[in-house]
């Protein structure tokens, strides 16, 4: 599932709020083990991405770098072209 969680750190523009919530319910999905709670646990489940996607935030504000800003679509073709070498070799 952690898979789909991917570094938001440095990219030039931000990352969205978009982006940080996706990571927020794959972190909460992976720990919970629950890609969907039950009625039950809903409440505690959103809950849970909501804050961690909140602290995220301010975690990326706070961060610090004297790298350049990455360029998203320079990264997705490195992580394509990784993908494919991986997947070729199998």
């Amino acid at each position: 599932m952690c898979r789909n969680i991917h570094t938001l750190h440095n990219f030039e523009p931000a990352a969205t709020d978009d982006e940080v919530h996706a990571a927020a319910l794959q972190f909460v999905r992976k720990i919970s083990g629950s890609t969907k709670p039950s009625n039950a646990n809903a409440e505690a489940f959103n809950r849970a991405v909501e804050e961690i996607a909140h602290i995220s935030r301010h975690l990326l504000e706070d961060l610090v770098s004297t790298a350049p800003p990455k360029n998203r679509e320079i990264e997705a073709d490195k992580a394509k072209a990784r993908s494919a070498k991986r997947f070729a070799a199998a």
